[in-house]
């Protein structure tokens, strides 16, 4: 049984979640209640057989020992931390003394007649603990032993004989190959799970990084290189670090093939001034629902409308949390790319199943390519603050963007998401 832990899993202050997964368990399971159900059958054919054994009591002590075996060691195979060699190599000698016993017990003429032996089909459940457990090499060997010695207690190659011997070797083979299939299977998707979570956690802190430290290094630098003497000093060391922090943030998300830009440009790479002071509205802290308009608000101003329903719209927490920095991040974009005075409207709408965000602007639009351009040389205003933003949301933004017309960023979030959630979108560019 694999234990995978995976970050922002569960509800906030609940720690990573874990998942158990065991593609076998259900396979220990069938083998327990098959050791019960053959033992059964054996005690029946034994009672059935009973007055035409040779030796009636060995037969009876025999089948005592096999019910008192099962009995004390049913719990050995539902698990494979249970089932140890030890223990299959114990239950396959039995089963193998019990089927040679058998030579001993009965009749010549019952034997060459083809009575079953003592254990009869309870005999299988050891070769598939040890199928379940080792895999199709160790069902092989198992399997192996076991024809031998049927082998030796009918001592003659009888079609029935050789029928059943065939049959247990193939299907324990078989169920043991499955298993290291499962296994393997089960390995790669932990593997994976594994790789996913890492890598939220890293666009994670990857937005809050590009919402952040870079656009303040960004700024220092063009702040300094206008002021000039020692500012420009530390404005082109606040370049240089900015630089190394993208590369750094960004070096495992998307293919590195940066383009030959100014260092410390805008947040897709345009040449365009930095925001003097982007706004950040409060995130919420807790959980329960929160008004998104709320966080919203702080946006307008002389530049900026914030349109929306008369009543709150209320959304988890963390959602409405992470659709208004991912709004805050379309906003940002407008200032650098069409300039601090430029203006732009927000419009919220609460519909039935989902809550959209519309930020438009009225600059000169975006050239078609060019938010695929800018995620390639590693800008992330686009790839995490916003998409990445709402691909955690499971919802979708989509960019509509005419030459000359200004741009329009559509945010769309479904109702009673939060990014814990575990749903997924398609963010569309």
């Amino acid at each position: 049984m694999h234990d995978v832990r995976t970050t922002g899993g569960g509800p906030a202050g609940r720690g990573p979640k874990v998942l158990r997964m065991s593609v076998e368990l259900p396979l220990w399971r069938a083998l327990t209640g098959y050791r019960v159900l053959t033992l059964l059958y054996a005690l029946v054919l034994c009672a059935l057989s009973y007055d035409r054994y040779a030796h009636p009591p060995v037969a009876a002590a025999y089948m005592a020992l096999l019910t008192l075996w099962t009995a004390l060691t049913w719990r050995r195979t539902t698990s494979a931390e249970r089932c140890t060699r030890r223990f299959l190599l114990a239950d396959l000698g039995l089963a193998v003394g019990g089927i040679l016993l058998t030579y001993v017990v009965d009749t010549q003429a019952r034997i060459m007649g083809g009575a079953p032996t003592l254990p009869s089909i309870w005999t299988a459940g050891a070769v598939l603990g040890f199928a379940i457990k080792g895999g199709w090499r160790w069902a092989a060997v198992a399997s192996t032993v076991v024809a031998a010695a049927n082998l030796v207690e009918r001592q003659e190659l009888a079609r029935d004989t050789v029928h059943n011997v065939v049959l247990v070797w193939v299907a324990s083979v078989a169920i043991g190959y499955v298993v290291e299939v499962a296994r393997a299977s089960e390995r790669t998707l932990a593997r994976a799970l594994q790789i996913e979570a890492a890598t939220r956690e890293r666009e994670r802190l990857a937005r809050d990084i590009h919402d952040s430290v870079l656009q303040v290094l960004a700024m220092v630098q063009r702040r300094g290189a206008a002021i000039g003497g020692e500012a420009a000093e530390l404005g082109r060391m606040a370049g240089e670090q900015e630089v190394a922090l993208r590369t750094l943030v960004s070096g495992g998300l998307v293919p590195r093939q940066r383009a030959a830009a100014p260092a410390g440009t805008g947040v897709d790479g345009s040449g365009a001034a930095a925001p003097a002071a982007p706004v950040r509205p409060a995130a919420p802290h807790g959980g329960g629902s929160c008004d998104l308009l709320a966080l919203l608000t702080p946006h307008a101003g002389a530049g900026v409308t914030v349109s929306g329903p008369g009543a709150p719209v209320e959304l988890p927490a963390a959602a409405a949390a992470e659709l208004a920095a991912a709004v805050s991040a379309a906003v940002d974009n407008v200032r650098v790319h069409v300039g601090a005075g430029a203006r732009a409207w927000i419009l919220v709408e609460d519909e039935a199943d989902a809550v959209i965000v519309t930020v438009r602007d009225e600059g000169p639009g975006i050239p078609e390519g060019r938010l695929a351009a800018a995620e390639r040389e590693g800008r992330l205003g686009v790839a995490l603050s916003i998409r990445g933003r709402l691909r955690e949301l499971g919802g979708s933004a989509e960019w509509i963007s005419v030459p000359g017309q200004g741009t329009e960023v559509e945010l769309k979030v479904p109702k009673g998401i939060a990014p814990e959630g575990g749903r997924r979108g398609r963010a569309r560019a």
